[in-house]
């Protein structure tokens, strides 16, 4: 049955949480949901390997963003890209602990994304016991600061270097993507290979996009139900058809900024529409829903979507892996050697099912003759980020990229 849902409506439904779910520190990274992050639990391997979802977002385009603990032999756990620590992800970390011992090793795997930056040194002070591995070339802006300047614990952390040989090398692999020379400073990225359970961990290289809702949302749908509408004067319905609508326009917001099939109004009429909005709390920006989809924006979903195949996200095709093709084949080969079965990565679809095969294939585009592979991404998708490449490399912000060789 339909329900309409008013901003009270969550509120209540999280107040009995708010303990539990408190992040104090969102003002160093302002995404939604701020100071309130429920975490969402799941065993993707029985009693080896769990996944923790958390959401984040802006104007209430909220992803997921994931952390992997996998178990450890003969005790003790591996955490993969931590989330924020909140007294419930603290629990359910503790949880596993208490049955398969103490987390040993925590991983940083990327220098670029501050969304999973941020939260490794307030994490690993909660895990005293534990040692802390970075990925290398670790940059900050504005200034560039030492690693324990930015909450990393001096005694316990380390860089992800060639070569050195890693106290959990007997039960995986590793391989760095990068550097990858950009304007602030180097992307790069660490994949993670645990070879009991042939599994690869990712950070930002590689998705998938889920047709229904990832779970974690379902914890709180009014990102969900807020662009689930086509007019600003209508009310939040939640059902589960526009729960569903509501990701489809999410998702092609997340990856396109400015979907083909999305026309935006005037500030003046935005305004206008606005005063007509049933409601016009604060959660609610006032009314404002500054959005008009065309009819057909379904089928820009279905082409993003493309049956659930593994891609490279246009920001990284378009700003960053286009930089230094030689460096992403080289990785690529590398990852490809190993003989995984599934992908987590930390966003979206999780588990991936899929091996050395597909993940070669999503690299497609790197190819000379940019072949189309499997259901690519349309080409006026990229038109805004083309031009937002355009204008970073004539600032001089950005390198321009990298010429095709055969």
């Amino acid at each position: 049955m339909a329900r309409q849902t008013s901003p009270s409506d969550t509120t209540v439904a999280r107040r009995s949480d708010r303990a539990a779910w408190a992040w104090p520190f969102w003002p160093v990274v302002p995404l939604y949901p701020y100071g309130q992050r429920p975490t969402l639990m799941q065993e993707v391997v029985k009693a080896t390997i769990w996944t923790f979802d958390q959401y984040q977002g802006i104007f209430y385009v909220v992803v997921p963003i994931r952390m992997t603990i996998i178990r450890l032999q003969p005790s003790g756990l591996l955490v993969y890209a931590p989330v924020a620590p909140t007294p419930e992800c603290i629990r359910q970390v503790r949880s596993l602990e208490a049955q398969y011992g103490p987390v040993r090793y925590i991983i940083q795997s990327t220098t670029t994304g501050i969304e999973h930056k941020v939260f490794v040194g307030p994490f690993a002070r909660r895990f005293p016991q534990a040692h802390v591995y970075v990925a290398p070339h670790q940059w900050s802006f504005p200034l560039n600061l030492p690693l324990s300047w930015l909450g990393l614990p001096r005694q316990r952390t380390q860089i992800l270097s060639e070569g050195r040989r890693l106290p959990f090398a007997d039960q995986f692999d590793w391989a760095t993507l990068g550097p990858i020379k950009l304007g602030l400073g180097p992307f790069v990225e660490v994949a993670l290979f645990h070879r009991d359970t042939r599994t690869l961990l990712l950070t930002d290289a590689l998705v998938s996009v889920p047709f229904t809702p990832p779970a974690v949302l379902d914890l709180d749908p009014y990102p969900l139900l807020f662009h689930a509408r086509d007019r600003a004067d209508e009310p939040l319905i939640d059902t589960p058809e526009n729960r569903q609508r509501g990701w489809h326009r999410i998702a092609l917001f997340a990856f396109f900024f400015q979907p083909s099939a999305l026309d935006v109004p005037t500030l003046t009429q935005a305004f206008k529409d606005a005063k007509n909005a049933p409601d016009r709390s604060r959660q609610a920006y006032f009314g404002l829903y500054p959005f008009c989809w065309a009819a057909d924006w379904p089928a820009a979903f279905e082409a993003l979507h493309g049956g659930g195949r593994p891609f490279v996200a246009p920001v990284l095709q378009t700003l960053i892996f286009n930089r230094d093709r030689t460096t992403v084949n080289t990785w690529v080969e590398a990852v490809t050697q190993w003989q995984f079965e599934r992908v987590i990565p930390c966003h979206l679809e999780a588990p991936i099912k899929m091996g050395p095969t597909e993940l070669k294939a999503a690299f497609d585009f790197l190819a000379p003759d940019h072949p189309p592979g499997d259901r690519p991404l349309p080409a006026q998708e990229f038109e805004f980020l083309q031009t937002l490449d355009a204008g970073l490399v004539r600032r001089g912000i950005t390198p321009p990229a990298e010429p095709r060789t055969p």
